[in-house]
């Protein structure tokens, strides 16, 4: 196939595949910012280096290749990404909460809609909403560059192994040792850090679960949140680097820190999809009565039973600008 070296042809060719691109290095990455910006240079590489296509070579493996590169020279001048409770040590619910670290070192969410439509290879070792979880990420950060490139190659995309040989100029025999590397590595962090890695059901039972949920926010019901919780549940709020262990945990905290003070409306939940999980973007209303963007809650679920909240907070509202949400509810 000939590309004329008109942008607007170019922005068509590359289009379809803008959304997976983005996806991938989210993945490499861990930060849909970090993602954003090395789609960008990405396609301006590509861009620039049009004439090196040659006729006989996949548009979309050649993108993934210089998608993969960019991401892999930013991880050089990066900090690995992560969440509190791998980080700092669950926090006494009475406490007072420390301060917000601003810096880029935790992972963030992804709203469902980059996925929408995707499907794998048939090969993939991942489901899709699985390959792009908040576990799956946080095991993926523990991996060094390459080998995080190998296995989202390999197992997430379904890509052979001599296609990621060519794509990362590696031999065939380098790429198989980085990917049972990088499998031993994930299996010692999954058994220390069982209780993330689980499958999210599906059945009827999780949209009762999801409602109780909505309403124990929405009435400031700390008794009726803790109901749902399982009894090891954890409790995060990114950037905030303090977290909650336990049902009797976070039922002290919401009551001395988040519920106190409220009544009935002062919460309102909107039910979205995030990082293959269900989400909630939630409002809190101030003292004016006006509904302001508060936090992203990302739920983990097992047996019907709430396992994680990730409750990641928005100081700016451009958390929710990422899921097309208004600031004020």
């Amino acid at each position: 196939m000939a590309y004329s070296g008109d942008h607007d042809d170019f922005q068509r060719l590359i289009d379809p595949y803008q959304h997976e691109l983005l996806v991938h290095c989210y993945r490499i990455l861990g930060s849909f910012e970090d993602a954003e910006d090395a789609l960008q240079e990405a396609l301006l590489r590509a861009w620039r280096g049009l004439d090196s296509l040659k006729a006989a070579t996949s548009l979309r493996a050649w993108l993934y290749r210089i998608a993969t590169n960019v991401s892999l020279d930013m991880l050089d001048t990066r900090k690995v990404r992560s969440l509190p409770n791998v980080t700092h040590p669950a926090a006494e619910a009475d406490a007072p909460l420390p301060a917000a670290i601003s810096e880029p070192i935790w992972l963030d969410p992804l709203p469902d809609t980059y996925i929408d439509g995707q499907t794998l290879s048939p090969e993939a070792r991942y489901e899709i909403h699985e390959s792009i979880s908040l576990a799956f990420l946080m095991a993926l950060q523990q991996l060094p560059g390459k080998q995080r490139a190998v296995l989202i190659l390999r197992d997430v995309l379904g890509w052979k192994a001599q296609e990621v040989a060519d794509l990362l100029e590696m031999s065939v025999v380098a790429v198989n040792s980085s990917l049972q590397r990088a499998h031993a590595t994930l299996k010692n962090y999954q058994a220390e850090h069982s209780g993330q890695f689980i499958g999210q059901d599906a059945n009827a039972e999780i949209d009762d679960l999801l409602g109780r949920y909505v309403l124990a926010w929405e009435t400031a019901d700390s008794i009726r949140l803790i109901e749902l919780l399982r009894e090891d549940a954890a409790l995060t709020m990114p950037p905030i680097p303090a977290w909650f262990l336990g049902r009797a945990s976070i039922k002290a905290f919401l009551d001395h820190f988040v519920f106190a003070g409220q009544k009935q409306g002062d919460f309102r939940l909107v039910a979205i999809h995030a990082n293959g999980c269900p989400a909630f973007a939630t409002y809190q209303r101030d003292q004016a009565g006006v509904y302001q963007a508060s936090a992203i809650h990302i739920l983990t679920i097992q047996d019907n039973q709430i396992t994680q909240i990730d409750d990641f907070l928005t100081f700016d509202g451009r958390l929710f600008e990422r899921f097309n949400l208004p600031k004020f509810g």
